[in-house]
């Protein structure tokens, strides 16, 4: 990884940093030398001034939403695989969650087990809950957390 000389922030292969706009690297020195340097027009993306691990934390913020925004719009690789893994992230939750209606219908019909399959859709939501929290924690700490199936699958997509 490269830090910027300027900030210190990490500013990868990019000519100009990400945070402050100092030129990095081999251009440089011709940036320097260059009466009018624009740090706003080495900008890749429109997302090129919000640092990765803030777009990170943001792909997982308004769930599938935000997460094909991201995918789409950012070129960064670690934002890009952020939002691919929200987009599957939410998309996953769809079928377990009918799973869980067609364990709570069969449940209903058992006497006494049936007060449990109440219990069933609270618990599960608490479990995405935390599960989106720490998404989003991990990407806020810059690490490319991926989840135990579907993040091999979305880092081969992303990586394609």
């Amino acid at each position: 990884m490269a830090f910027c000389r300027a900030c210190g922030q990490d500013a990868g292969d990019a000519s100009f940093c990400p945070k402050c706009g100092a030129p990095q690297g081999a251009s440089q020195d011709a940036a320097q030398n260059s009466a009018v340097a624009s740090p706003a027009a080495a900008a890749d993306s429109p997302t090129a001034g919000i640092d990765e691990n803030v777009a990170g934390l943001l792909c997982y913020l308004f769930g599938w939403v935000s997460g094909l925004i991201f995918l789409l719009i950012d070129k960064r690789p670690f934002v890009k695989f952020h939002g691919a893994q929200s987009i599957a992230f939410n998309i996953c939750i769809v079928p377990i969650w009918f799973a869980l209606w067609i364990v709570w219908l069969i449940l209903l019909h058992v006497p006494i087990i049936g007060l449990l399959g109440v219990a069933i859709f609270p618990i599960f939501g608490l479990a995405v809950f935390v599960a989106w929290i720490f998404l989003m924690y991990k990407a806020y700490l810059h690490e490319k957390f991926k989840l135990p199936i579907i993040g091999d699958i979305v880092e081969k997509m992303v990586n394609n």
